[in-house]
This record gives structure tokens, C-alpha cells and sequence, in this order.
């Protein structure tokens, strides 16, 4: 149900944490993958991925940057002939009280993780809808569902607007065969987590009703599982990945 033999995923944010998670999971699925990320370390996760560099692609790409996005997936197209997956992972995550968030920040992240997301969507779209069939995955977070102060007010926002743009796209072109749906992690051992003290580390664990933290190949899962034929009936939707800590 969840083959991806022969099927192209464009995955940003992939050099390390989810995005790097999803692009492995794509790729042993039978996807042929365009890795993306600002950070040149995307060239070593690719190598990693597939050593022989025949069906994984590496690119550099600051998602802030329309024209830069829009290259970079023309490449892939071109690489690949076409692309059949979009996964909008790359985030900007700064832990500062909302007193101390300068107008320059609250932009900046904005402009990554929700700007950089609407670019995607809109490029990759419009790709998908005159191919009359496409999977657009963007990842949000129980933040922009709860709202967080730890991981600031301007990442929480971000996220939220995610939530409404996944809808707003998946409305505009569910008629085209193109799914857009949205993945919200929560507690998801990743290099932002690590980076955590161990004693709040150990806290987060403690609050969450399955008993561990989430791995990063928990949400691998239900992006290979969004992006197959088996969600065809699925979009508009946001996923749940937080082991119990937010029911709704």
C-alpha cells in the first residue's frame, strides 16, 4: 500500500533531524529523493543516502528565497522528470521569551517556516496540478496547535499558519488529484531536542502519556503513509505525532 517505486520526493530541511528521517524513509520506499538544505552538510546526507548518486540529489537552498526555491525544484524536475512528492520540513526554531523576539527575528522566522512553506506549496502546486496528481506534506507542531512559550511566539505562529495554509492549498487543489495535509510533531528526539538540558529532556519524557519521547522515524512513517496511494482519500488533515500529549 505504501510502494513508492519510481516516484520523486523534494524534501527541505533534509541534512539532518526529520528531514533527513523522511528523505531515508522516501528513499527505501523506492522514491528517488532531492535533498535540500541551507546547510552544505545536505551534500554528506545525501552521500550517505545513496552513495552511487544515481537516485538521490543534493542541493543547496535557502527557503526564504522564491527564485532559489523555484530553481532548485526545476532541477529536480529536470533530473528526475518530474516530482511526486513535496516535503516542506525546513524551520527555524529560536527559544526566546516573547518580550526579547526583535522585529528582525519575528520576521526571519517567519519568513523560514511559513514563507518558505507557501513558497513550496505554491511551486510545487502548480507542478502537480498540471500533472493532475501530487502529495504535499508540510510540517507543523504541536506548538502551532497549543501554542509554546519554549519555543518561542514567533515559531508557535509560524506553525499555526501552516495549519490554515495546508487547508487553504488542499481546498484548491484537491480537484487535480494533489493531497496537501500537515504532519505536527511534538517531542521528537532531534538535534533541537538534544541540544535541551537532560533533566528538562527527562521532564518533556515524563509528561507524555505513552511513556517515551517520539523518534524521528516515528514521523518518517506517516510521511511515507501521506504520501502513498493508501492516503488518497486523506487531505486538508493534520496528523497527530505527540504520543498522547494532545488529544483532540
Amino acid at each position: 500500500m505504501t510502494s513508492l517505486t519510481d516516484r520523486t520526493a523534494f524534501v527541505t530541511g533534509a541534512a539532518q533531524g526529520l528531514g533527513a528521517a523522511i528523505a531515508r524513509a522516501l528513499y527505501s520506499e523506492g522514491c528517488r529523493v532531492a535533498l535540500t538544505d541551507i546547510s552544505p552538510a545536505v551534500h554528506d546526507t545525501a552521500r550517505a543516502l545513496d552513495p552511487g548518486g544515481t537516485k538521490v540529489r543534493a542541493l543547496q537552498l535557502d527557503v526564504r528565497d522564491r527564485d532559489a526555491f523555484a530553481s532548485c525544484f526545476a532541477d529536480a524536475v529536470a533530473t528526475f522528470g518530474g516530482v511526486d512528492i513535496m516535503v516542506n520540513n525546513a524551520a527555524r526554531t529560536v527559544a526566546r521569551s516573547l518580550w526579547d523576539i526583535t522585529p528582525a527575528e519575528w520576521d526571519d522566522v517567519l519568513a523560514v517556516n511559513l514563507r518558505g512553506v507557501f513558497f513550496g506549496c505554491q511551486i510545487a502546486g502548480r507542478h502537480m496540478r498540471d500533472r493532475r496528481r501530487g502529495r504535499i506534506i508540510n510540517l507543523s507542531s504541536i506548538a502551532g496547535q497549543q501554542g509554546s512559550l519554549v519555543n518561542g511566539a514567533h515559531y508557535s505562529a509560524s506553525k499555526a499558519g501552516i495549519l490554515v495554509l495546508t487547508k487553504i492549498f488542499a481546498q484548491e487543489l484537491a480537484p487535480y488529484g494533489v493531497t496537501v495535509n500537515t504532519l505536527a510533531p511534538a517531542a521528537i528526539r532531534t538535534p533541537a531536542l538534544a541540544a535541551s538540558p537532560p533533566d528538562k529532556i527527562e521532564e518533556i519524557r515524563r509528561t507524555m502519556p505513552v511513556g517515551r519521547l517520539g523518534e524521528p522515524e516515528d514521523v518518517a512513517a506517516a510521511a511515507v503513509y501521506l504520501a502513498s496511494d493508501a492516503a488518497g482519500f486523506v487531505t486538508g488533515a493534520t496528523l497527530d505525532l505527540n504520543g498522547g500529549r494532545f488529544m483532540r
